[in-house]
């Protein structure tokens, strides 16, 4: 099977997807008595090679990605929100043009737990209904993108609403290695200290007021409740900017709390064990509330983007606040009302978690049955 996706980037969420593909497919393959070989389309194929153990090609290279599909059984186009139009116009004419590729070599294409949207320009939305129609199965990630789907003329049958794969990711085992020699968490514990906030923060408005607000909110939380705010960068470089960002506004505020830089782990089931040991997450990042979700882990979103919203709402949240508007008596208050009882949120959002983490798989099953049959 040929994955294409945002792959190779060391976007710690768009590699947590790759991941969790390839273990559901693994998993799925073994139940059924057959055996998967991904071949991933990669910004960085020898990376992927090595992080992985699999068979990658780049993904801008045609001859290369015309070979993978040819000698393929078929095409695995997602996870992630790969047609969407907001960072640029590149993305959907790519993944579209992956997916004809595939079908022009004679394979069938599935569309894994992908996020459809935001899609402004519309001459973009019968090339989408198009492919999607021709595509063997369909799965996204929310009712949002089912219904924008349904509005392009998808038929509404065709499509199948599921988490997305991260839910269904297990974390790194052991307690050893490169994460502990790295995390003052593992050396705090059984310690008598402050809980651990996890924040994820990225660059959005071009002015950095967003950041700001984090900053101030983050300010007004621990001027109120002791805390640890350990930042946990989700994309190698950007995110570690962003987070030193805020931890400079945070710093020269003489805010009463540690503040630490996790590292940018390549693993994700590496980082999928820092969100693990926190208290609370903060995120702006999807994956770092799928991450926190994924480990029943208590969390908070702060909205850029309406998947964050749409993710939030399948665990019955709203988001805390926006990149334009952030309360930060009322953020502040929520983080605290967490941190002094977590059980309230755990009662709240345990049972849509584990329904999230059964139902992960299921894309990998259809697809492994399709192939069988």
């Amino acid at each position: 099977m040929v994955l294409s996706g945002y792959y190779g980037f060391r976007n710690s969420g768009d590699e947590a997807v790759l991941k969790s593909i390839i273990t559901a497919l693994e998993e799925a393959a073994t139940d059924a008595g057959v055996r998967v070989e991904p071949i991933v389309l990669s910004g960085d194929p020898e990376w992927t090679k090595k992080q992985y153990g699999v068979e990658s090609v780049h993904r801008t290279k045609l001859g290369e990605v015309r070979r993978a599909l040819k000698n393929s059984d078929g095409l695995i186009s997602g996870g992630g929100s790969l047609l969407q139009d907001a960072t640029g116009l590149g993305s959907i004419p790519y993944y579209l043009g992956i997916m004809a590729l595939a079908r022009w070599c004679g394979k069938p294409t599935f569309v894994y737990a992908q996020g459809i949207g935001p899609v402004n320009r519309k001459m973009f939305q019968p090339f989408i209904a198009r492919a999607f129609k021709k595509a063997a199965y369909v799965s996204v990630r929310d009712e949002e993108s089912a219904m924008l789907l349904r509005r392009y003329g998808v038929p509404p049958t065709s499509v199948e609403v599921v988490p997305d794969p991260v839910m269904g990711l297990p974390a790194a085992s052991g307690a050893g290695g490169a994460m502990a020699a790295d995390d003052s968490i593992a050396a705090a514990e059984g310690q008598d200290t402050p809980p651990v906030v996890g924040v994820s923060v990225r660059f959005w408005r071009s002015d950095r007021a967003d950041l700001d607000r984090a900053a101030a909110a983050l300010e007004a939380l621990a001027g109120r409740h002791a805390v640890r705010l350990r930042f946990l960068p989700f994309h190698r470089g950007a995110d570690e900017d962003a987070s030193r960002y805020v931890m400079e506004r945070l710093a020269s505020s003489g805010v009463a709390a540690q503040l630490e830089l996790a590292p940018a782990h390549d693993d994700p089931q590496l980082m999928l064990r820092e969100v693990g040991r926190c208290a609370l997450l903060i995120g702006m990042r999807l994956h770092s509330l799928i991450y926190a979700a994924n480990q029943n882990v208590p969390l908070l979103g702060l909205s850029y983007d309406p998947k964050i919203d749409q993710f939030l709402q399948r665990l019955g949240q709203r988001a805390i606040g926006t990149t334009e508007s952030l309360d930060l008596e009322y953020a502040s208050q929520q983080a605290i009302d967490i941190l002094r009882n977590p059980e309230h949120w755990h009662e709240s959002c345990d049972a849509l978690i584990n329904r999230l983490k059964q139902e992960a798989g299921r894309p990998a099953q259809q697809i492994v049955a399709f192939i069988r049959k």
